[in-house]
């Protein structure tokens, strides 16, 4: 069982939505208690929601708090053991034992006898913390204990932050006479450098700068919209709009009153919102938080959404219908005879029952989608589904003179169900090209990606002309003005797809097909590259070793660390480490949306030295350079993606992509690494801070 959670511990330890969770940081102090006798007192600072263990656990529990004093010297000797609060005893939740653990703040205290003159004693602490649903894995932090001359407590920040800008600042002011602080070199610098900083980077993009663990409440925000949008699509098919007015029927003969009709009408609204949100509760609950989007670069991942992804599609244009047996639709509907909220409840149950056919494939699609990203996006995706499913619903029970305003049932619910058919067609082959890109198969190049969506959307086009005919579909004798609208639209998406599949960067879809330089043609058909002027040229340059140019803008690359580091120290330049993924689909946003807008595109290409690692690259590491994993014991390092991630995990305590990293010959960071920075202005001021201070 210990074992089981320590892997547990890992996995999460890992794939955390953006930043490395630290959850706790150490301090410490001595106090003088005699002329030879002393007390170390480590102070843990314990984010809130997170617990840090006892030293004194049972077995099968989880990784005790444990102190190890170096004592090389024989300067010293331990008076007792390691004294600690008194703590909480409960029945934790994840190891399902009584396990007395810290909250907020955990103070232990070492007394010490001096045998010699000492003035440093080193300690190493390894603890383990765990919320209500998931543990970190086992950390060790080094502590440092300077011995005073009196009795005064003097404290010492263990923690070595990141060198950013409020940190320079910091260090630029004069120390007070009350302020006991020993603090590292590292975090000083001369008010020059720090001027010339301030001055190059506002205050904004030092927080943007910081902000990368806000990308995941935007995320869930996107996720939120389309989920709501895609509840609107469900709720125009065959098997829920003509729902509607059986249901405002249903309740208009139950309800006594107009509140009363009102209230069920609440009730019946909610019930539905309820039974979605649950089934994307269960998805999160089954899967863990984040276990699926550890999953979202893994190739037979990839390939069973894109399989699903066909499935639901093909029935949406008619072939079948995803029923769930008939027997359940009985069951659910005898129960909607009861009265009150479980009646109503079942009413809502049978609702969701009897229409999915028409919603089944699209709740897959978004718990698709959702459950890629990881954290709560199945359940905050389902909660935007059931809303605008149950908004309409509701109102209209509750003022069913609305139903006159409505448009009669017709040919155009099976339209609609036929549209979105093709839009999950066209996105099942994003599923198929993230694991081509994982595998670097070159089987579904950019060209073919775009021919593929050209040939699905030109089709889309010429059904809504009312040129072909599906199944379902009733006779077209006439087109009306929407469908002509929409029809339009999806004929212009088509038109501007095709300069693609001759090197144009289509920015509008730059997230979906595969990126510019995995291609047959990079600099676009008839063209091995361009010059400054978009001249052609056919040269052949000698290029240093482990480089290529990144197509079609010709930014110097190497994907080698050593190699691109070699070559930064030969031309005097720094490193920029683009720590990147196939699959990431911020990162094509980055490199077709940021990189190639002027100022930036002249640094990345005059300034720096561009490392690209990519950390779910699946191609295997030379038998030499296959290692041990430190984040995961007893696994090795076979791939080079995985040799990428546990370097970007390690050292820079993140794990989301893209990354970026500017730092110097010595390895050491210039400023704080950021993640995704659309903002064209504020990613090339963070070169600039982090060049000016190389330089």
């Amino acid at each position: 069982m210990k074992k089981i959670i320590i892997i547990l511990g890992l996995f999460f330890g890992m794939f955390v939505n953006a930043q490395i969770l630290e959850p706790v940081k150490w301090s410490t102090s001595v106090k003088k208690i005699a002329d030879n006798e002393f007390k170390l007192i480590s102070t843990a600072t314990i984010e809130k929601g997170w617990h840090l263990y006892s030293q004194d656990v049972p077995e099968d529990g989880p990784i005790p708090t444990t102190f190890s004093y170096n004592n090389e010297k024989n300067s010293f000797n331990l008076v007792g053991k390691t004294v600690e609060e008194e703590g909480s005893i409960v029945e934790d939740p994840v190891f399902m034992m009584k396990i007395k653990f810290f909250d907020n703040t955990a103070v232990f205290e070492q007394t010490i006898q001096l045998l010699i003159e000492e003035t440093v004693v080193n300690a190493i602490v390894e603890f383990m913390v765990c919320d209500d649903s998931r543990c970190l894995p086992p950390t060790e932090v080094d502590l440092s204990f300077n011995l005073p001359k009196n009795e005064k407590v003097i404290p010492k920040n263990i923690e070595k932050q990141p060198i950013v800008l409020d940190t320079l600042i910091e260090a630029a002011t004069p120390v007070k006479d009350d302020d006991l602080l020993f603090q590292s070199s590292e975090n000083n610098t001369n008010e020059v450098e720090k001027n010339s900083l301030q001055a190059l980077i506002s205050k904004d993009i030092q927080q943007d700068t910081l902000a990368t663990p806000s990308e995941p409440k935007k995320g869930l925000w996107s996720i939120f919209f389309i989920a709501f949008l895609s509840g609107f699509a469900a709720l125009l098919t065959p098997c829920v709009f003509p729902m509607i007015p059986m249901t405002v029927s249903f309740f208009t003969k139950q309800s006594k009153t107009k509140a009363i009709g009102i209230k069920n009408a609440v009730i019946y609204g909610v019930s539905i919102i309820v039974i979605y949100v649950l089934l994307g509760t269960a998805v999160t609950g089954i899967f863990g938080a984040d276990a699926l989007n550890a999953l979202a670069t893994n190739v037979w991942f990839n390939i069973i959404f894109f399989l699903l992804l066909v499935f639901f599609a093909v029935s949406f244009l008619g072939a079948f219908e995803i029923m769930l047996p008939n027997s359940w639709a009985n069951k659910v509907d005898s129960q909607t005879n009861r009265g009150g909220i479980i009646g109503i409840f079942f009413m809502a149950l049978a609702l969701a029952v009897v229409s999915f056919s028409c919603t089944g494939p699209i709740v897959g699609t978004l718990l698709v989608e959702a459950a890629s990203k990881g954290g709560l996006a199945p359940i905050i995706g389902m909660l935007g589904f059931s809303l605008a499913i149950a908004l309409p619903f509701a109102l209209f029970a509750a003022f069913p003179g609305w139903l006159n305003s409505l448009p009669k049932s017709g040919g155009w619910l099976n339209t609609v169900k036929v549209v979105l058919g093709f839009l999950e067609l066209a996105l099942a082959f994003k599923f198929l090209s993230q694991a081509d890109l994982v595998l670097q198969a070159h089987l579904l190049e950019r060209e073919v990606f775009l021919a593929i969506w050209i040939a699905i959307f030109g089709t889309l086009a010429f059904y809504l002309f009312g040129k072909i005919q599906l199944p379902h579909d009733s006779p077209v004798t006439h087109i009306s003005v929407g469908r002509l609208s929409v029809a339009l639209i999806v004929s212009s998406f088509t038109v501007y797809m095709i300069p693609g599949l001759w090197g144009a960067p289509l920015n509008l879809i730059s997230a979906f097909p595969p990126p510019l330089e995995y291609s047959e043609s990079p600099y676009g058909v008839g063209f091995s590259k361009q010059g400054n002027l978009g001249t052609t040229l056919n040269i052949t340059e000698s290029l240093p070793d482990g480089a290529h140019l990144l197509a079609p803008h010709d930014i110097l690359a190497f994907n080698d660390y050593d190699k691109g580091l070699a070559y930064a120290k030969t031309v005097g330049k720094p490193v920029l480490i683009d720590f990147t993924g196939w699959a990431c689909v911020n990162c094509r946003k980055m490199e077709q949306n940021v990189w190639p807008k002027p100022k930036v595109l002249n640094t990345l290409k005059n300034d720096v030295v561009l490392i690209s690692l990519y950390v779910d690259d699946k191609r295997p590491l030379e038998p030499h350079e296959i290692t041990k994993s430190k984040l995961k014991p007893g696994k090795q390092l076979k791939y080079i993606g995985q040799k990428w991630s546990e370097l970007q995990t390690i050292k820079y305590k993140s794990n989301s992509q893209p990354f970026y990293v500017l730092m110097d010959h010595n390895e050491e960071t210039l400023i704080a690494p950021i993640g995704y920075m659309p903002n064209v202005d504020d990613y090339y001021n963070w070169l600039q801070a982090g060049i000016l201070k190389f330089n």
